[in-house]
């Protein structure tokens, strides 16, 4: 079942087009007003879009769609781009505890706080975030560095360290990345 839900708010003509052809989209189509937007809980759709004529204070994605008339494809086409830059703003954000970190810019954030990242400490980060357990520095270096031979270098130990310093001067924490014996991991 697809998860994407394309919302119509208040705006009757709109859904009863989409309605006519939905069995061609790879969304769910609701048609909701103000009398009955209180009974949709928004917190257990995972990804969703509202259409509106208007901006609403209601939502917070929503394609407002004022200067019809309209071809059905054009319509169509918006909604899609629009789902897509949603993924793909959704892929490029990590929240890792009270941390964010955004993919295309490299930085990772916290209140306020944030400092820039390099592509080597960021895909770090990602890595030992996604790891269930601790990573040790060869694994690190097979999938991070791509070095298939067990290396007699530090380079790992030394990004991490620079790492953890960057976090610790920025954020005072000395405790995101945590050193076990049996490897690295994000606490």
């Amino acid at each position: 079942m697809n998860n994407q839900k394309l919302i119509i708010y208040d705006f009757d003509e709109l859904f009863n087009i989409l309605n006519e052809i939905k069995f061609y989209f790879r969304y769910d189509l609701l048609n909701i007003n103000a009398q009955n937007l209180q009974s949709i809980n928004f917190e257990n759709f995972d990804n969703y879009l509202v259409i509106t004529k208007k901006k609403s204070n209601n939502f917070s994605h929503q394609l407002i769609i004022n200067n019809l008339p309209l071809k059905v494809e054009k319509i169509l086409e918006i909604i899609n781009i629009n789902f897509l830059k949603k993924k793909f703003n959704q892929q490029s954000e990590i929240k890792i505890g009270d941390y964010k970190i955004n993919l295309n810019s490299r930085i990772l954030s916290k209140n306020n706080k944030k400092i820039n990242l390099t592509e080597k400490e960021a895909e770090v980060i990602v890595f030992l975030k996604n790891s269930k357990e601790p990573v040790n520095v060869d694994k690190l270096q097979e999938i991070v560095w791509g070095h298939k031979n067990k290396l007699e270098t530090h380079t790992v130990e030394t990004h991490i360290y620079r790492l953890r310093k960057k976090i610790n001067d920025v954020f005072d924490n000395d405790n995101f990345i945590i050193s076990l014996k049996s490897g690295y991991i994000i606490n």
